[in-house]
């Protein structure tokens, strides 16, 4: 009995999902100019036979890709940004290589997945420096703009200011691998590796530096026992001696009343004295207390 042998190849097998294996190196590797915006990023760089392959299967768009180290077990996700690479070789950032603990030349599998859209996701930092940003919320935003997917577990690495931070992703819904390709995640952190809660102190009221009822006005009409006082043998009294005649009373302060004898056209300010804050007083603050609750939508604006 005769077979077409033709048949196969003129109807291919869409159900069959990408699966095969290349030799994976550091963008570092890749022939030509530098490229930053695969290094900070989520995605890989693959063959073009892996287009011409793709484009014949049943494949789901956006194209993401699962990264296993079959050595260890040990697996990843990502996207691909371009199909440059030379034949049998895939060019992957730094920071992926190393979650997934290959050397340059070693051999990984790749299969095309599909993963949920991300809904929620849970970060945290490596170092406390990562503090110092004004804004997480938004670098974190821009940065994961260069990302296809994430996976719980990973660790990611992002540039701000030419400096590089670390993120462990610690959670993420629904799924442990997720896409974040047009979608509205919240996102949180957790406090950073090395972060501790400062100490909280209770403040200490400061005293008043002037009495309320010094700044009274003199008070007007009569006073009982007001004037000076003389010897009866004709002496003038010592310098210095103790006044024997009685204190004057002034008038209890009120405070909110205004005072209606002040001279017209003299301006008065009363201010006390306050202790100039020293940067023990600002450890009290929490500054980690901004990075809590933060949400963000990963969707391109349409004009």
């Amino acid at each position: 009995m005769f077979q077409f042998n033709g048949f196969n190849m003129m109807f291919p097998d869409h159900s069959r999902p990408f699966n095969t294996t290349y030799k994976c190196y550091s963008v570092s590797m890749l022939p030509g100019n530098e490229r930053q915006d695969v290094e900070n990023g989520g995605k890989i760089i693959m063959p073009p036979s892996a287009l011409d392959q793709l484009t014949r299967l049943n494949v789901e768009y956006p194209m993401l890709f699962k990264l296993t180290n079959n050595k260890i077990n040990r697996s990843t996700h990502a996207g691909v940004l371009e199909f440059v690479a030379d034949e049998g070789k895939i060019y992957i950032p730094y920071w992926m290589m190393h979650n997934l603990l290959l050397d340059e030349g070693d051999i990984v599998q790749i299969e095309s997945v599909s993963l949920p859209v991300a809904k929620y996701s849970k970060f945290q930092p490596q170092s406390v420096e990562f503090l110092d940003i004004t804004n997480p919320k938004a670098v974190l935003e821009n940065c994961l703009r260069n990302f296809a997917c994430l996976t719980t577990g990973d660790l990611i690495a992002i540039k701000y200011n030419n400096y590089t931070y670390e993120l462990s992703v610690l959670e993420t819904k629904p799924g442990s691998a997720v896409t974040i390709i047009e979608c509205d995640m919240n996102v949180e952190f957790a406090p950073p590796v090395g972060y501790t809660e400062p100490e909280k102190r209770a403040k200490e009221e400061e005293p008043m530096a002037v009495d309320p009822a010094e700044l009274m006005p003199e008070p007007a009409g009569f006073v009982a026992f007001k004037g000076a006082g003389s010897r009866l043998d004709g002496k003038k009294k010592k310098e210095g001696s103790v006044s024997e005649s009685a204190p004057v009373h002034r008038a209890n302060y009120v405070r909110g009343i205004p005072d209606y004898d002040h001279p017209f056209g003299l301006l008065r300010f009363d201010r006390t004295v306050r202790k100039v804050e020293s940067n023990e007083d600002k450890t009290d603050e929490d500054p980690f207390e901004a990075f809590k609750g933060a949400g963000f939508s990963l969707k391109k604006s349409r004009k």
